[in-house]
């Protein structure tokens, strides 16, 4: 389990210079500015990894002086429990919440645990990723395959999700013990992206089943997978964050990543401003930061992959992506009863893969 990691970047002894007004926001972002400043700093709960979030949190320092920056580098799941049990025990909490469970963020906005903030740089963002004022889509991260490319031939790998199942169909055999995919039983994630991909396609159940056949090895996060392809002890990852991927295999020759032609899932992490944000004002500047154009160019240098499309990244034609729309539709993952049946199947499922001779 990851442990939370605490990244603060405290306030020089200099009196601070004024911070600017970005250009294009109304005259009365300046009291914002001044009332953040007041508040001496933003706390905020998240799941990108803190060394990635470093240049981030050091442009918005020098953006806006007299304003740190708490980062608390938290899984998915535990940000969601502190948020509720924060507000529970009306203990101090995080002013700012951001994470890649978006079914788990939809609930909490949902349960009242946000607040409405018109950000000024929504009219730049996809209709797509933004929910009442309250819920902001920060990234767009495509869901990937990756392979070891030692292991998986160039004219073997798969390009649809057809053709991954034929691969692991046809050469089962050699495949065996050899394919990885996020366990949905203990991978929010996880548990996401199949649930997208049985909404695109009737087909999943048949490709789910070709990979349990495989015995597959089940994790709770990327990096066992990807540490598992570089090595040679796995051939073929599946629904893999995207990102994370790309930042391995630009260093790692051994990985492969392949964004799939029929469709690829594009995922986001889901930013809101806490209901009981303590500085709240500090919570929106850190917000419009993430969301802005520097915000955006920085985090896809760590590639967080931007939502804006006037920042230039890699980008999937628009035919091929399946945008995660962050809204309510995300709360149907979340009932209890779709779950318990989605996991009872996928056990069978697996439990039935485990006898195939």
């Amino acid at each position: 389990m990851r442990m939370p990691i605490l990244l603060m970047l405290v306030l020089g002894a200099a009196t601070p210079a004024a911070a600017q007004r970005p250009a294009g926001y109304p005259r009365s972002y300046d009291a914002l500015i001044a009332a953040a400043r007041a508040e001496r700093g933003v706390h905020v709960f998240g799941n990108a990894d803190s060394a990635a979030m470093q240049p981030l949190i050091a442009a918005f320092r020098r953006t806006y002086p007299g304003v740190a920056v708490r980062y608390d580098d938290l899984e998915s799941r535990d940000i969601y429990r502190r948020v509720v049990t924060d507000a529970a025990a009306h203990r101090p909490g995080a002013d700012l919440v951001w994470s890649s469970g978006m079914d788990l963020q939809a609930k909490l906005i949902n349960d009242g645990y946000a607040q409405a903030y018109l950000s000024p740089e929504k009219p730049a963002l996809p209709a797509t990723a933004v929910w009442k004022n309250m819920g902001y889509g920060v990234t767009a991260e495509p869901v990937a395959f990756v392979v070891n490319q030692r292991l998986v031939p160039p004219a073997l790998v798969p390009r649809t999700h057809e053709a991954f199942e034929r691969l692991l169909r046809d050469r089962r055999a050699a495949l065996t013990g050899k394919v990885a995919t996020y366990d949905p039983a203990q991978s929010n994630v996880g548990y996401l992206y199949l649930s997208e991909d049985q909404a695109i396609t009737r087909d999943t159940r048949s490709l789910v089943q070709a990979i349990a056949a495989t015995r597959p090895m089940l994790s709770r996060t990327t990096e066992p997978m990807l540490d598992a392809i570089a090595a040679g002890r796995i051939a073929i990852a599946y629904n893999v964050v995207g990102p994370y991927a790309l930042a391995r295999a630009r260093r790692d020759p051994r990985i492969g990543v392949v964004f799939p032609r029929d469709y690829t899932i594009v995922a986001s992490r889901v930013a809101f401003i806490a209901r009981d944000a303590r500085r709240p004002a500090a919570a929106r500047l850190f917000l419009d930061f993430l969301l802005s154009r520097t915000g955006q160019t920085l985090l896809a240098r760590e590639w967080l992959l931007p939502v804006r499309t006037d920042v230039r990244a890699p980008r999937l034609s628009r035919e091929q992506q399946r945008p995660i729309r962050v809204g309510p539709q995300l709360l149907v993952n979340l009932d209890s009863i779709k779950r318990r049946r989605f996991l009872t199947d996928w056990r069978a499922i697996l439990a039935e893969g485990a006898k195939t001779p």
